[in-house]
């Protein structure tokens, strides 16, 4: 059994994040990198490591130090468009921790790393203070995506059920305090 560590990425850190990153929005997303919704991948800096009220947290592989699984949060609310427009009122930015970046490399999940990955935002989230509530949305077409995030947290919008199925991204929220 691999016994992983969680760590706060420092400088050392980031082009193996940015690289499991990259490897999440090709392989499981399809999309590539856009940069309107991947900017925080090319620039982990400015997104998380700066700004006092965000982290970006990394697993490492025991045996060999390699970064394989990410986990980012910042913030910053869903924003509309392209989000619906009750979610940006519902979860504003400085009141609402936003979870991104929970990617974990094919050859390492099913080992609990996503789950402790959201523990260790969540604490950040709950010491910071000043959050009131954690989002997230997540694509369900990636395997296992939306049934990981039904497990921790609640749906309050999935974008299939509006007419024309929206951007087909299903929203939730986690519970802080849990």
């Amino acid at each position: 059994m691999h016994i992983y560590s969680i760590k706060t990425a420092g400088h050392a850190h980031l082009d193996a994040a940015r690289a499991v990153m990259l490897d999440t929005v090709y392989r499981d997303f399809g999309t590539g990198y856009v940069p309107r919704w991947h900017g925080d991948i090319i620039d982990p800096v400015s997104a998380y490591l700066l700004p006092a009220r965000h982290t970006l947290l990394v697993a490492l592989d025991p045996d060999d130090g390699d970064v394989v699984a990410t986990g980012a949060l910042d913030s910053r609310g869903p924003a509309h468009p392209p989000n619906p427009r009750h979610l940006a009122e519902r979860y504003p930015s400085g009141e609402t921790a936003q979870l991104r970046r929970v990617y974990v490399r094919p050859g390492h999940r099913r080992r609990g790393l996503a789950r402790r990955l959201v523990e260790e935002l969540l604490a950040f989230a709950e010491a910071d203070g000043g959050y009131r509530s954690v989002y997230l949305h997540t694509d369900p077409a990636v395997p296992g995506a939306e049934a990981f995030w039904r497990s921790i947290g609640k749906v309050v919008h999935d974008e299939r059920e509006d007419p024309g199925g929206g951007n087909g991204v299903v929203h939730f929220e986690i519970p802080m305090g849990r």
